[in-house]
């Protein structure tokens, strides 16, 4: 599906995680790239993660985490997006991932997993090419549920 508007990217950093320099710099590289951020500050819960990534009508879920906690959370989060519509979304995670989390990351739904020192531009190719690209009218219909289920 063909797009006439940016990638519209939620970039969040989950729990008590306080370390944000990292996702300060990903933020800019991915606005460099052309895309729409919204980055959402520290100390993020999964329902204000979902609600962040409701209220852009965000194309990716994007987490930074520096803390460890990174399992945990997404277990929580995924059956949060689920129930909100929003599996059809790309799931990435950023920051100190050991390499055994990965595939369990990856089972969660978070698609694409990028430890630290992945170059940003890795990054930013990978959502291009796996961010959902959906049309004026998608975004419109979207933009109605939201305000309906608010009602």
């Amino acid at each position: 599906m063909t797009s006439d508007r940016s990638i519209r990217v939620l970039l969040a950093k989950p729990g008590l995680d306080g370390h944000d320099q990292g996702a300060k710099i990903v933020a800019r590289a991915m606005i460099d790239a052309g895309f729409e951020v919204r980055y959402t500050g520290l100390r993020q819960t999964p329902e204000q993660v979902r609600d962040a990534a409701l209220a852009l009508d965000a194309d990716v879920v994007a987490l930074s985490s520096m803390a460890g906690a990174h399992l945990a959370f997404c277990r929580r989060l995924k059956p949060l997006l689920e129930a909100a519509g929003l599996a059809d979304r790309l799931w990435i995670i950023g920051g100190n991932i050991p390499a055994p989390d990965i595939d369990a990351l990856r089972a969660l739904g978070f698609i694409g997993v990028f430890p630290v020192g992945t170059p940003l531009d890795v990054t930013c190719d990978f959502i291009r090419a796996h961010a959902p690209r959906r049309t004026a009218e998608a975004r419109a219909g979207a933009a109605r549920s939201t305000e309906e289920a608010a009602r």
